[in-house]
């Protein structure tokens, strides 16, 4: 098994970005270095750098949206750790060979510049995990 290069975002649910960026840009201090509505995921991304990682503020775009329905059932908090990886669907294969549940069977196009696939965190002791691979 080949292990991740770095943890490369911690994913926070939010009801309000604005309301959030105050905080992370201030007593914080994060600066912004990426934002984008993700139509198929229904959410608003702003990425904040963490030496080399960075903070995704996630903002649901619908009533509808994964990370409206994360709000509803735990409120605001983290959502996700994603990792970085070089080979994607290998990792998914690993992982599928291990056991573990995918919520991706295959790669999808996520934000800035990613392809992403999600772990069960049923299988992950609790933990949304996703991998992530650069592809720009």
């Amino acid at each position: 098994m080949t292990a991740p290069l770095k943890i490369d975002h911690l994913g926070i649910a939010v009801e309000s970005i604005e309301q959030a960026l105050p905080l992370y840009q201030g007593p914080i201090g994060l600066q912004v270095i990426h934002e984008e509505v993700i139509e198929d995921q229904k959410v608003r991304a702003v990425f904040l750098q963490v030496g080399e990682s960075t903070v995704e503020l996630l903002e649901p775009t619908a009533p509808d949206s994964p990370i409206a329905v994360f709000l509803q059932k735990k409120g605001p908090g983290i959502h996700h750790v994603a990792y970085a990886v070089p080979d994607i669907e290998a990792k998914l294969a690993e992982a599928k060979a291990a056991g573990i549940r995918l919520i991706d069977e295959q790669p999808r196009p996520g934000g800035h510049g990613k392809l992403i696939a999600f772990l069960h965190p049923k299988d992950t002791f609790g933990v949304l995990i996703e991998y992530c691979q650069r592809i720009e």
